[in-house]
């Protein structure tokens, strides 16, 4: 018996989006195309709401 919902789910769609900023290993921290801490960014900030990157998830596994 297959559950109802796997009769329509679907993958959601993927969309072709740009991060103005890159992780850096090295520092933990994302950083911007010119080197500056992206956190630091007010205008990035007030933009996109919150810089975000997959390091935590990838390092701790209590996250």
């Amino acid at each position: 018996m297959q559950p109802f919902a796997l009769n329509y789910a679907r993958p959601a769609a993927e969309l072709e989006v740009t991060t103005p900023y890159a992780y850096d290993s090295g520092l933990q921290l994302n950083v911007l195309l010119d080197g500056r801490i992206a956190a630091s960014d007010h205008a990035l900030l007030r933009e996109l709401g919150t810089t975000t990157s997959t390091a935590g998830s990838k390092t701790h596994f209590d996250d």
